[in-house]
């Protein structure tokens, strides 16, 4: 059972994370007001009407800086005219994913399958990888997971599930204890990986009935986050890590090295730091997927050796993530070094 420090601390939470999502920002003009963006900062920022549609929790925009069109976070975010630019090598499927989709379950990498939980996140990152992916003909959810469930129970080669999306925190408690009940019903299945951006952006989320849920399981839990830089973590955000580890998951995190974001050394070397203060270890630093809309993100390759250098340099080695990409029909990441 998680301790009752980690309880009291997101006890207040249970009621919290649903009504906190429904009143996120839902538009460019509430976010500049909020900011206390002027004309011309908002005119830098150029923004733009998108089918994208912007998505920010009050209590992540909260954690970027007023006045500040560069702030990193904001960045992350907020659409831009150069998201409708087409560039080559830019596309909507850019790890080729539909063709290994069947019923919300994605084969690609041995022992391991994906389940595409749901289409919704408490966060529309601009830089998304599947911002376009079909998820009204793809989600697992569709057939209350019958389909993917009776895929997995015949593929005795997969022992661990990994739970992705959209986010799979989406799901009400009620809802994710019914799919991990099906898991655990089926013996080969030894691992539970959950993805989630829940964590960081929506800390209440991390609510009494979740902890439970992950402590009872008889499957052992990796909580992979989502985290790119080090201002994304707040007090809220590390109390949400520690009730997370008193359950026994693990915690890691992988970023994406985004131009504007967090292409510096010393901007990785601080994430680094405060995830392993918040309990968590830096697991992947991920070259950008070239999906429609996100080529301002690009930094170029060879910058991405130079930063994993310096943080070599400035940093233990269990604080330096691996730099990977991801690359189509390949049967595991890429480490690019």
């Amino acid at each position: 059972m998680p301790s009752h420090a980690a309880v009291d601390t997101v006890a207040a939470a249970d009621e919290n994370w649903q009504t906190l999502l429904r009143t996120a920002i839902r538009s460019p003009e509430e976010l500049f007001a909020f900011l206390e963006l002027s004309g011309p900062q908002i005119a830098a920022l150029d923004p733009a009407t998108n089918e994208f549609q912007l998505l920010v929790p009050r209590g992540f925009a909260a954690r970027m800086r007023k006045r500040d069109p560069d702030d990193p976070l904001l960045r992350q975010v907020i659409p831009l005219r150069k998201e409708r630019e087409q560039v080559a090598g830019f596309d909507y499927d850019p790890l080729r994913e539909l063709p290994l989709t069947r019923g919300g379950l994605i084969r690609k990498y041995a022992g391991r399958a994906l389940l595409v939980t749901t289409a919704a996140c408490p966060v529309h990152c601009r830089y998304c990888f599947r911002r376009h992916f079909p998820y009204s003909e793809h989600t697992a959810a569709r057939e209350d997971w019958r389909s993917a469930v009776e895929d997995l129970g015949s593929a005795t080669d997969v022992s661990e599930v990994i739970l992705s999306g959209g986010d799979p925190l989406s799901l009400s408690n009620r809802r994710l204890t019914e799919l991990v009940q099906k898991l655990e019903s089926i013996e080969h299945v030894r691992t539970l990986r959950i993805h989630s951006r829940f964590p960081i952006v929506l800390p209440e989320r991390i609510d009494s009935g979740l902890l439970h849920l992950l402590t009872d399981s008889r499957l052992e839990t990796v909580m992979v986050m989502h985290c790119n830089h080090a201002q994304e973590i707040d007090e809220s955000t590390a109390a949400a890590l520690r009730a997370l580890r008193s359950t026994g998951a693990m915690l890691l995190n992988q970023s994406v090295l985004l131009r504007g974001v967090n292409d510096d050394t010393a901007a990785l070397c601080s994430l680094s730091r405060r995830l392993l203060a918040a309990g968590a270890l830096p697991y992947y630093l991920h070259e950008l997927d070239p999906v429609a809309g996100a080529a301002h993100f690009q930094v170029p390759r060879q910058r991405g050796f130079e930063l994993i250098e310096g943080m070599r340099r400035a940093l233990p080695g269990y604080l330096v993530p691996r730099f990977v990409r991801e690359v189509p029909e390949e049967l595991s990441k890429t480490i690019l070094i």
